[in-house]
């Protein structure tokens, strides 16, 4: 069986472009098996077809994970896995109108982004204010260059991310109003 690995990252806010990879690499003969630590992603080669992929993130559907897996498997999506709280799912795009998702409005998808923000978002707040950023001005103070701008890099990708969160989070706030 031929298989091939890629690596990609995707951000908390790209959930939506990391489904779009999935489904492109389903359509050009690759269908996902798995992801693993550092963003590596696992294919076997298939035949070419259209299947949409649709991630959900809720680290709390472990605690009823085979009620929340079988919520899913009664609309006809098949689980794949979890991977740092998401939970991965795919059905075939000949079963359904081509557009289905597993979020049926937006509200449900605000939901999603709210557990995204309390699971992900809100621990890497606690580690930037009470970590990263004291580094980062103790750094410049004494004058370590190196070491500031390493840090620098690192605050500015969160505050980066952080930003495109709450856009995001804020775009789908005033849909759903």
């Amino acid at each position: 069986m031929e298989t091939k690995t890629t690596v990609k990252f995707f951000s908390v806010v790209d959930w939506e472009k990391e489904q779009d990879y999935l489904r492109e690499m389903h359509r050009r003969g690759w269908k996902f098996v798995r992801l693993t630590a550092l963003c590596f992603y696992h294919f076997v080669k298939c035949e070419p077809e259209d299947v949409i992929y649709q991630l959900d993130y809720n680290a709390d559907g472990v605690e009823h994970k085979e009620e929340y897996v079988q919520l899913f498997a009664d609309c006809g999506w098949e689980y794949l896995q979890d991977y740092m709280g998401y939970s991965y799912f795919r059905k075939s795009a000949s079963q359904t109108d081509g557009a289905e998702e597993i979020f049926c409005d937006d509200a449900s998808r605000l939901q999603m982004f709210e557990r995204v923000g309390r699971g992900r978002m809100l621990p890497l707040l606690v580690i930037f204010l009470c970590v990263m950023l004291p580094g980062l001005l103790r750094s410049i103070a004494q004058g370590e260059g190196v070491l500031a701008v390493m840090l620098g890099i690192i605050v500015g990708l969160y505050i980066y991310l952080f930003a495109r969160f709450l856009f995001c989070y804020r775009r789908l706030r005033d849909r759903d109003k």
